[in-house]
């Protein structure tokens, strides 16, 4: 039977029929149309064209989203299930690839500009060219509409970053677990996920060193980096590991809740610990701010300490100097070009921390 499309307020009919266990679908603009179309294609099926249609949108986020669950890590792939979800709130899903032109990415995206921002339009813009780009790679789409669309005008305001002072007073209103893991954000400049993956065979005390995986990477493979441990993280953790309720698990930041809600979580590593930080910035009587605002945070009080940007690159685990100099730009930090400048050519080779590349995770010694 044909589906009725409504786009823009045109509403159109799709017809299908299946050829050799294949589908084959035509548009019309009326459901008498669609259907006569069906009924003289099933009593002639030699009629019917050679070539077959390509993939529905929906098929085509399907595939996508079910290679990207392997991928990418659980919060990119939320961010690429949500992309979708917006994107199919305003077009069918059973519109064959062909069909779908440049000029409908242009409204999708410009609807995006004005519901939202031009910042938000241009993230939704970015991982629909990716998953348009992987389709043409592994199904033979035709060209990618969603390239076709420039980016849209941005207004964009520095990344906040707390206070040294409002993070010390969080940190005094945590107990427990959380302040620990408070303590080891801003020491290791950590992203969220990082520490939220993070095993005690990641903890050489020995060697006073952390060793932090991530996937923020350009192909999302999972890599490793060594991170000097301070004496007071060291001592923290360590306190940490002597004295943690749960034992028989091997990473160092568990669910500790035991309300009816948690209690099933209770001893499993984190995914998101949404409110934490929410509750304790009230608690404290101060500005909210996040776990990465931590990692800002961290970067910030090096950059204002005289820090070279080269070794602030090599705590932030960044792969180029302009990255981190990027990074600083965001959090309204200036002159970070001049500073990289005096680096890197001035002085000659970059200062930066020797981490150790780890092809794979390996134990390290945590009772040391």
């Amino acid at each position: 039977m044909p589906s009725k499309i409504t786009k823009r307020g045109k509403t159109r009919w799709l017809a299908c029929v299946k050829r050799n266990g294949q589908r084959v679908q035509k548009l019309f603009d009326t459901r008498t149309e669609a259907l006569n179309w069906e009924a003289e294609a099933r009593n002639h099926v030699d009629a019917l064209p050679v070539s077959i249609p390509t993939a529905s949108l929906g098929e085509w986020a399907n595939k996508y989203l079910n290679y990207s669950t392997t991928k990418f890590d659980n919060l990119t792939f939320r961010e690429k299930r949500d992309v979708f979800k917006r994107f199919f709130s305003m077009v069918s899903p059973d519109i064959p690839v062909d069909d779908f032109a440049a000029k409908d990415a242009l409204a999708y995206l410009q609807a995006q500009t004005e519901r939202r921002t031009g910042h938000a339009a241009n993230k939704d813009r970015k991982n629909l060219v990716a998953a348009w780009n992987w389709a043409i790679k592994f199904h033979d789409f035709p060209l990618n509409p969603f390239i076709k669309v420039e980016r849209f005008a941005e207004t964009r305001h520095p990344r906040y970053v707390p206070p040294e002072d409002d993070f010390w007073r969080v940190y005094e209103v945590a107990e427990g677990q959380d302040k620990v893991m408070l303590f080891s954000y801003l020491h290791l400049a950590a992203r969220r996920t990082e520490l939220f993956r993070l095993t005690w065979a990641d903890v050489d005390f020995a060697n006073e060193c952390v060793r932090l995986g991530t996937r923020k990477r350009r192909d999302g493979t999972l890599e490793f980096d060594l991170i000097p441990m301070t004496s007071e993280l060291r001592e923290e953790l360590r306190d940490w590991w002597e004295t943690r309720p749960v034992k028989d698990t091997s990473f160092v930041f568990v669910c500790l809740d035991e309300t009816a809600f948690t209690r099933s979580y209770y001893g499993k590593p984190f995914e998101k610990r949404q409110h934490l930080m929410e509750r304790l910035c009230v608690r404290a009587g101060v500005k909210p701010f996040g776990f990465h605002a931590i990692r800002h945070l961290t970067a910030s009080t090096l950059y204002h300490a005289g820090q070279p940007v080269a070794v602030i690159q090599a705590i932030l685990r960044h792969k180029s100097p302009a990255t981190t100099e990027r990074y600083l730009r965001s959090l309204g930090l200036e002159h970070t070009r001049e500073a990289l400048e005096s680096v890197l050519v001035k002085k000659g080779p970059a200062r930066v921390i020797p981490f150790v590349k780890q092809e794979a995770p390996k134990a390290l010694t945590s009772g040391a």
